[in-house]
């Protein structure tokens, strides 16, 4: 779905249950600043990166080079997320005949047969994600937060659930240092991204940073 061309697409969801009061990180000029850096040395390597994987890509399999999805971010503003495509075209209307192996309101599965081959290398080393540099620089997500979510996941979030994106969407945190592809219930997605909005600071974030590396070349919890 190219959530950018629907008249529907990045209208808000009606956050009832969010504070008022921004988490601190979501003011901090240090983390910001952490945010823009990191968002400029990214997109110089997505920019090295571009063309090998876009002819990968291509060359594999029928579509875009990248693929736009309607996201939801810091207090359920909405935002289009961007990555390099990783499934085939049609994923989105095929996703219905795909068994979800997660509880709760993720959509998880670690054999998913729409991932292509280029794909699955793709996701395995996160260079699928490169693209979001992009949401970094222009302030929709942060290089540490919370998971972004779909639209049919915040439709469906309880109270308890708006308090996670209290902060902006990352492209990593908590969920992808400690788990990733293991933690399959959405309910301990949550209590990851509570814990890292207690434990915030900009030398926590930094620490999150060297713990995606490490996770990056062990090649662990990631598909």
């Amino acid at each position: 779905m190219d959530a950018a061309t629907s008249k529907e697409a990045l209208t808000p969801v009606s956050p009832h249950f969010l504070s008022q009061d921004p988490h601190p990180s979501t003011v901090s000029l240090v983390k910001r600043l952490m945010d823009i850096i990191g968002a400029i040395v990214g997109l110089v390597l997505f920019a090295l990166l571009f063309v090998p994987i876009a002819l990968a890509i291509r060359l594999d399999s029928p579509g875009p080079i990248l693929y736009r999805q309607e996201r939801f971010g810091l207090q359920g503003r909405p935002f289009t997320l961007y990555k390099f495509r990783s499934m085939v075209q049609n994923a989105d209307e095929l996703k219905a005949i795909v068994p979800n192996e997660a509880k709760g309101l993720i959509f998880k599965n670690q054999q998913d047969p729409r991932v292509t081959r280029v794909g699955q290398f793709l996701r395995k080393t996160s260079l699928d994600e490169f693209p979001q540099f992009w949401n970094v620089l222009k302030g929709d997500m942060s290089l540490v937060g919370t998971r972004p979510p779909t639209r049919d996941e915040v439709s469906r979030y309880n109270k308890h659930h708006w308090k996670r994106l209290n902060v902006k969407p990352g492209l990593t945190g908590e969920w992808q240092v400690h788990g990733r592809s293991e933690v399959k219930d959405f309910e301990d997605i949550v209590k990851l991204d509570l814990r890292y909005q207690h434990r915030w600071t900009p030398l926590y974030d930094l620490q999150l940073i060297a713990k995606t590396f490490a996770v990056l070349a062990s090649k662990s919890g990631a598909y």
